[in-house]
């Protein structure tokens, strides 16, 4: 009798060991120095606190429906209807999203950047790549929309865990903005996991996986399953760039390709022969505009406008 107890308190030790460890990995992603990414891009010249702080803007805090504040600034340096809301990755906050949004102020947009939930100045207490930030991106489009009017035109952009966000809004929630721009999402949660799973853990997938997703659902109250794009993206009507490295080890381009072909109705692919995972704008910066401006043009722009 002795030894059975050994044997299953060595099994509920094992699964409460590697259940803790991955539901921790996910729900608790180390997030990069919030001074870090901010003297990162002044380093890379992609910010200036100077040019910043001179931009007409209005820092905003935004209710989120899961009971916290979303941080967000709004940059209105142009008298337009056009605007854009931009959805950085995991780790990163809204310093990183300000290139984008500096690119669609090129452009004649004002922008929207804010922090997701659990990074920079936003409340919440873990990241769910897409599931719970869903719900937030709507209530910033929204405020947005209240304040702006519902006759903007409204584009979102998505980095990494942003683009996951976007299409999940717009699959899963309500198509209500006229364009999306996806930058290296993943097409399928669990295979994302399993994908790092086998560069990270000397264990079978088999072996970890279904513990792990069990204590996600425990602890964060979503299984991870519901965090597939690729299950949704038929449901998006409006115009979707897709935008990926065919180099990116963290999140496989493929996926990108599978969401791509997919998508029913007006898209557009780009995928950039040199950068490491949401680096597509970094290593190929020229490209990448010229990339956008197409997809503007060929999908969002009126033709009489033409700009």
């Amino acid at each position: 009798m002795k030894k059975w107890w050994v044997i299953i308190a060595g099994i509920l030790s094992y699964v409460i060991a590697i259940g803790m460890y991955m539901s921790n990995r996910i729900m608790f992603m180390k997030k990069k120095e919030d001074a870090f990414i901010q003297n990162r891009e002044i380093e890379a010249k992609r910010f200036s606190i100077k040019e910043f702080e001179a931009l007409p803007k209005t820092e905003l805090p935004i209710p989120s429906p899961e009971g916290y504040s979303l941080k967000c600034v709004l940059i209105e340096p142009h008298d337009t209807k056009k605007w854009i809301i931009i959805c950085h990755g995991v780790t990163e906050n809204k310093i990183n999203s300000f290139k984008y949004a500096d690119m669609f102020m090129k452009l004649g947009f004002n922008a929207v950047i804010y922090d997701h939930r659990r990074h920079g100045e936003s409340g919440g207490k873990t990241s769910s790549y897409g599931h719970y930030e869903k719900f937030d991106l709507q209530a910033v489009i929204a405020e947005v929309k209240k304040r702006k009017g519902n006759d903007i035109t409204l584009g979102i952009h998505g980095e990494s865990m942003g683009a996951v966000t976007t299409l999940l809004y717009a699959g899963m929630l309500e198509d209500a903005a006229d364009f999306y721009i996806a930058d290296c999402p993943f097409s399928n949660f669990e295979e994302q996991i399993k994908h790092q799973m086998s560069q990270e853990v000397p264990v079978p997938s088999w072996a970890v996986f279904p513990i792990g997703r069990a204590f996600i659902k425990l602890r964060d109250g979503y299984w991870t399953s519901e965090v597939s794009p690729i299950d949704y993206v038929n449901n998006i009507q409006k115009p979707i760039l897709f935008i990926h490295s065919e180099p990116d080890r963290f999140i496989p381009a493929s996926m990108t390709q599978a969401l791509y072909e997919k998508k029913r109705g007006p898209k557009q692919l780009y995928l950039a022969k040199k950068g490491a995972h949401a680096q597509s704008y970094n290593e190929n910066p020229e490209e990448y505009k010229a990339q956008v401006k197409l997809f503007l043009e060929t999908y969002v722009y009126d033709k009489e406008e033409g700009t």
